[in-house]
């Protein structure tokens, strides 16, 4: 797609393509870890954690897609290797196997406070590019996690 057809400049649209593909890859290792976190969890908030992961995993899940969607609206390519992932994300894998229920939690946390940040950086970038529908689209991305912070927070300082 041309960028022009959406009233969009493609040169100031270059910062918010790569941000997006930085978001995208931070998703996928996200999406990952919150799998690992489903198969893999055990105790006494099993059943809890469970169901919490899996509705967080299928958010992430359509959240990527609706990110890379973007970067092609946008008239680019995303992202779509796990080398391009790896090497492009902040957040880190980790390995959930054995891995405490509590920490799981904290890990996702982690990565959900990663997220936020660099939401609120794209949120900048957008502003800068008037690029209001990509901004809207962040914005709501950074408010399912800004809420799932929050929850997950409260979990953990409880348990």
């Amino acid at each position: 797609m041309n960028p022009k057809a959406i009233s969009l400049e493609e040169k100031k649209l270059r910062p918010v393509v790569d941000h997006l593909n930085d978001l995208l890859a931070n998703y996928h290792i996200h999406y990952q870890k919150l799998r690992g976190c489903h198969w893999n969890v055990r105790g006494s908030h099993f059943f809890t954690l469970h169901a919490k992961f899996e509705e967080l995993y299928t958010n992430a899940l359509t959240t990527i897609d609706e990110l890379a969607e973007r970067i092609l609206t946008l008239g680019k390519s995303p992202f779509s290797t796990f080398k391009d992932y790896v090497s492009n994300a902040e957040i880190k894998e980790v390995d959930t196997i054995g891995m405490k229920d509590v920490d799981m939690v904290k890990a996702i946390i982690g990565d959900l406070e990663a997220l936020i940040a660099m939401q609120r950086d794209l949120l900048e970038i957008t502003s800068e590019a008037e690029d209001e529908g990509t901004n809207d689209m962040v914005n709501a991305f950074m408010q399912f996690n800004e809420k799932q912070n929050w929850m997950l927070t409260a979990f953990v300082n409880k348990a």
